[in-house]
């Protein structure tokens, strides 16, 4: 093992943060890598940023040295936040990520605040679209103890992760189940369903771009400039949605006018978008009524 020199938290987050620096790119803030170098050495040492805080002074020893060592080095080769540390935030939850699917983003919430501001009943059933971690269904699950929340994905890593996640905040009003989309929901239906499903373009140069470049392929990329998941569900939600019902999808900045003509020509009304928090469309969603 290398022999690491003493260190106190506070020098480590300074050499850290200059690290980092390059990585983030020349027009990062400052205060944006400080984070991050924080977040860094709160997650792999298990330490909360109250703690951290009152621990600047101390000495880091060489076992957690040789684990921030580790961890910095992986990090520099580009390797995602959540992957190193194994968890991410999500609304209010705390997840367990991993490589087997998409780490939880900020814009995805607006999904959950989208259902969230439904007239909805008030024991609503809900449906999760390619679930990944969990955190769209596990967030309304939390919010709503009454509504009885269905998530499932394709990928048994995934459900297994998602189902970890579920087992530890001990949500038992969301069942996590694997299904091909709708392959394994026969004769269900619900007030709301939801999905973030692949959306990108092979093509789009931004796989080769941060983040995005170690997470899996079958998790963002679809075929059709990125709209055949999305054209999919549309077209099929209608057999799995109760009167009235609503679909809201996450979708790529320029997709909002494809998603609506696609709910359009699926029945669906009341059609609208919602912009991200950076000001792009982000997600589209509407309302299904059965043909009189």
């Amino acid at each position: 093992m290398t022999d690491h020199p003493p260190l106190t938290i506070a020098l480590w987050l300074q050499q850290t943060a200059a690290a980092l620096l390059p990585l983030a790119g020349l027009d990062v803030a400052i205060s944006d890598v400080r984070l991050e170098a924080r977040r860094l050495l709160g997650d792999v040492l298990d330490i909360t940023p109250t703690a951290l805080q009152l621990r600047l002074n101390d000495l880091l020893s060489h076992a957690e040295l040789a684990l921030l060592a580790d961890a910095l080095q992986r990090r520099l080769q580009g390797e995602p936040l959540a992957y190193i540390t194994g968890r991410w935030w999500f609304w209010d939850l705390e997840l367990e990520v991993a490589p087997c699917t998409l780490i939880p983003r900020p814009d995805t919430e607006l999904l959950v605040e989208q259902a969230l501001s439904l007239a909805l009943p008030a024991t609503a059933r809900v449906l999760d679209l390619g679930t990944g971690t969990g955190a769209i269904a596990l967030a309304l699950a939390k919010a709503k103890l009454d509504w009885q929340v269905t998530a499932v994905d394709f990928n048994a890593d995934a459900v297994a992760l998602a189902l970890r996640n579920q087992q530890r905040l001990q949500l038992h009003n969301c069942q996590i189940g694997q299904s091909d989309w709708f392959s394994a929901l026969a004769g269900q239906r619900f007030d709301l369903i939801l999905s973030n499903p692949p959306y990108i373009d092979a093509l789009d140069p931004h796989l080769q771009q941060g983040d995005v470049k170690f997470e899996p392929l079958s998790a963002l990329v679809a075929p059709m400039a990125g709209l055949a998941d999305l054209q999919h569900i549309c077209q099929h939600a209608p057999e799995f949605l109760t009167e009235g019902g609503w679909l809201w999808l996450e979708h790529g900045y320029q997709q909002a006018d494809a998603v609506q003509q696609l709910l359009q020509a699926a029945g669906f009304t009341e059609v609208s978008s919602r912009r991200d928090y950076a000001g792009q469309w982000r997600i589209s969603g509407g309302c299904f009524r059965a043909p009189i």
